[in-house]
């Protein structure tokens, strides 16, 4: 992946050389110009690349109407635990599938000068966008003739923004679904050309969601292609009704703490959305009996069932419990969470909770956050 002002050379020296040859070939042996669309495809992280592999294998066949021109991520940075520093998933698919390094752009920004400039030359006529992560400015969305047709995770105009997939979780509905529609600059705000409902189960969590909402996208996507390339999509794309908007704003770290006074349903959707990424977290207090002290641990949550109240017997609603293996949460409203099958582990005192030792809820209901690291602070002890 190079520089744009380099792309941008290395791109006019090749229209050069193939218009400059003092000997033309002969009408036989010359290549007819394509008359393909040339589309441009923007995305980042794995779920987009999956888009993207959709769009290689359609633009392959032998009657597609399009050809995959160029493609926009976001610059290399470092991931995982090393943070060693990566091109993002879509670029990385681009180049496992054999796709010019030269014509995978990195801008910081999609409304750089000189990406501006290299984009103009390769003359898009369609973008699409799955999860690019980067604002389209004004000069941006004017280049492609045919417009920038975006994947959106949920049915517009519900949960429009950064993190529509965790949001509608969060709230615990059972229906979402991806939407395909054009892209204005007010956010999510375009003409739908046409949407998929997706139903969700009680346990689904965000990352399997944005997977399978992706994958309807895609094929929702190759389907609307012909239409959008006709220009029939634009006149049937319908305005979306603003009255009904919501908004879906960004995750913080800051929300991944669990409050117990919640009630568990409230808190089990919590986990399932903020799955992955950034995971949620508790503190609990754990009496060791030798010491006669409570200490504090963390705890990652990561899979949780809603405890029936069929299921709390008498003397089970304040402290900690474990039940085959699981560690039981006293919820707010009588309810209980069930943490399932994972490894309690202390932060600061290095020891794991076993059920010979009595487990509290510390949490503050008003989910402040202490100065020292983040967690809501144990104004009050349960049990």
């Amino acid at each position: 992946m190079l520089s744009s002002s380099l792309m941008l050379r290395r791109f006019c020296c090749l229209c050069a050389s193939a218009s400059s040859s003092s000997s033309p070939a002969p009408a036989s042996s010359r290549t007819l110009p394509s008359t393909k669309k040339r589309l441009v495809f923007l995305g980042s992280p794995q779920v987009s690349a999956s888009v993207l592999d959709a769009l290689f294998n359609a633009s392959s066949a032998p009657d597609s109407l399009f050809e995959i021109a160029a493609i926009v991520t976001q610059p290399p940075s470092g991931r995982d635990r090393g943070r060693k520093v990566m091109p993002s998933p879509v670029a990385q698919h681009a180049l496992d599938r054999g796709f010019p390094s030269e014509l995978i752009f990195t801008p910081a920004k999609a409304g750089e000068e000189s990406f501006l400039s290299t984009f103009k030359v390769l003359e898009p006529e369609l973008c699409i966008t799955a999860a690019y992560g980067n604002i389209l400015p004004t000069k941006f969305l004017k280049l492609p003739s045919m417009g920038t047709v975006n994947i959106h995770p949920s049915l517009l105009p519900l949960y429009r923004g950064a993190a529509p997939v965790q949001r509608a979780l969060q709230d615990g509905v059972r229906e979402t679904g991806v939407s395909l529609a054009y892209t204005v600059r007010q956010l999510d705000a375009g003409p739908v050309i046409a949407c998929e409902k997706v139903e969700i189960d009680d346990y689904i969590k965000a990352p399997e969601l944005l997977e399978l909402l992706f994958a309807r996208g895609s094929e929702l996507l190759i389907r609307e292609l012909p239409s959008i390339f006709d220009g029939s999509a634009k006149a049937k794309a319908l305005a979306q009704d603003e009255s009904k908007a919501t908004l879906a704003p960004k995750i913080t770290p800051e929300e991944s703490w669990l409050s117990f006074d919640q009630d568990a349903r409230i808190l089990h959707n919590k986990v399932r959305a903020f799955a992955g990424w950034p995971g949620t977290r508790a503190k609990v207090s754990v009496f060791d009996p030798k010491s006669g002290q409570h200490n504090i641990i963390e705890l990652k949550i990561i899979t949780t069932r809603v405890y029936g109240n069929n299921e709390i017997q008498s003397g089970q609603t304040g402290d900690i419990f474990f039940a085959k293996g699981s560690l039981i949460f006293p919820c707010g409203g009588g309810t209980a969470l069930e943490r399932q099958s994972e490894v309690c582990r202390s932060q600061n005192a290095k020891r794991t909770a076993s059920e010979s030792q009595p487990l509290h809820v510390a949490f503050r209901p008003s989910m402040a956050v202490d100065q020292s690291g983040g967690a809501p602070c144990a104004d009050h002890t349960v049990g």
